[in-house]
């Protein structure tokens, strides 16, 4: 339902739309690469640039150094009634390959494509067009009320794209600055163009490095093999162990704290017209390869996994050695839900290992790391008004969807500062993030900026 305040709103959104287009195009001409340091200078002129528009619209805001790239926290200091955080990072990928674009990727502009209008350019869907939608539709309220509907607060960091060393020590020092109602974040994407979605569920992740030894050197396979041990072979068989006949993992108490999908939540699902046979046939695959009897939804957005992500051992160069190889080493990752313990998964794992490691061989664990899954209650009255906002804007109505990544950002609100998260995002599974000729759909700025408003209203009203 579109209220009186919200309808002169979208109006001005509409009407405004060339300039709000115009302030996005000059946030992404800024080239806030966070990971090399030779753009050090950029990210910091970034934060500046997201200061002074937000103090132009009337926010208390500030840039606050780290010892990484700075964080840039604004308040409204006019507004009342519920209190919402929005999140979001000006932190972009490096364009590596720059072959592979089809402009400068800090030259951003607007390309008519087969399936309509695209803001192409680095960070046009990740982060920044995404950041600017919520934004601009704070800009529409102010413009034509003169305040906002509710009590809104921004933080935007600038090292989302390169681990966030400098997040956890920023909120830890400064968690009662951050603190509201819910947080906001939109660093997310849509069911599918028309369908418009909020991830109420986060995948974890433990990964590691596994090594193993056999014999001091790589040896003659012609002089010592069969006698001697070969480490590529005992790896394989550790691995291959991993998952029985039905894809499941075979870890001890693996699916401890794996919660099953309601069956409310599941109808929801299947409502939605998933194209399994197309998600699979994309990247040419036929034949889902998980868990028995779940469907590739399940998998994806509501169940643990147990992957290996690279595999080195002996000589790999052109043509050919026969060698017998010292060592053979596997990167492997799990995506949790639930309440799976990271740490219980990765002693799970080494204990796999070690009970099928044979003698003549050792074995080490590097890398180890792992973060929890995080799962919002979607009882929050926050999230029917949202859901229900957000159907108000799009062809379809939106849905509670889960998500296969990890967005850690929303399990540090939950740990920190003890406040769910609602994850609203206007990307498509096409936008390209992280790859050669990112971009972000026009529609879905503009949508997104609409949607927002919505969304504010609805939220006023809690």
């Amino acid at each position: 339902m579109t209220s009186d305040a919200v309808t002169p709103v979208l109006a001005h959104v509409d009407a405004h739309l060339d300039e709000s287009l115009e302030r996005l195009m000059g946030l992404l001409r800024l080239q806030s690469i966070s990971t090399d340091p030779a753009f050090k200078a950029a990210c910091d002129k970034t934060a500046d640039w997201l200061v002074e528009e937000l103090a132009e619209m009337g926010f208390d805001a500030a840039k606050h150094p780290t010892t990484g790239h700075p964080m840039v926290v604004a308040h409204d200091d006019e507004g009342e009634g519920f209190h919402v955080l929005f999140y979001g990072h000006y932190d972009v990928q490096p364009v590596d390959p720059l072959n592979l674009w089809n402009r400068d990727p800090f030259d951003p502009a607007v390309e008519e494509t087969p399936a309509g209008k695209v803001i192409r350019g680095r960070g046009a869907a990740d982060d920044k067009g995404q950041l600017m939608t919520f934004v601009e539709a704070c800009r529409a309220w102010m413009a034509v009320h003169g305040t906002l509907p509710i009590k809104v607060s921004m933080f935007f960091e600038g090292e989302e794209e390169s681990g966030s060393p400098s997040l956890i020590p920023y909120m830890e020092a400064y968690g009662e600055d951050l603190k509201a109602d819910i947080a906001l974040i939109c660093d997310t994407g849509m069911f599918d163009p028309q369908t418009p979605a909020i991830t109420t569920a986060l995948r974890g992740l433990a990964k590691l490095e596994l090594v193993i030894t056999g014999p001091n050197k790589d040896l003659h396979s012609g002089m010592f093999g069969g006698a001697a041990r070969n480490p590529a072979h005992v790896l394989s068989r550790i691995l291959a162990d991993l998952h029985d006949e039905d894809g499941a993992c075979t870890l001890e108490g693996f699916y401890d704290g794996v919660p099953e999908l309601s069956n409310a939540q599941k109808a929801q699902w299947e409502n939605l017209g998933f194209d399994a046979d197309g998600f699979l046939g994309g990247v040419g695959l036929s034949v889902p390869a998980g868990e028995k009897g779940r469907s590739v939804l399940e998998m994806v957005w509501s169940r643990p996994t147990c992957e290996v992500n690279g595999m080195t051992s002996g000589y790999t160069g052109a043509g050919f050695k026969t060698v017998l190889p010292s060592k053979a080493s596997a990167k492997v990752s799990f995506r949790l839900v639930g309440t799976q313990d990271p740490q219980a998964v990765l002693k799970a794992f080494e204990a796999h290992v070690a009970a099928r490691i044979p003698k003549d061989c050792s074995f080490q664990l590097l890398d180890t790391e792992g973060s929890p899954a995080t799962t919002m209650e979607i009882d929050h009255p926050a999230f029917e008004a949202a859901r229900q906002a957000l159907s108000d804007e799009w062809p379809k109505p939106a849905a509670f969807i889960g998500c296969g990544g990890s967005i850690p950002i929303a399990g540090y609100f939950q740990k920190l500062l003890g406040m769910d998260s609602m994850l609203i995002g206007f990307g498509n599974d096409d936008d390209q993030i992280h790859s050669p000729n990112e971009k972000y759909d026009l529609t879905s700025y503009h949508k997104g900026i609409r949607s927002w408003v919505r969304v504010l209203d609805a939220l006023s009203e809690i």
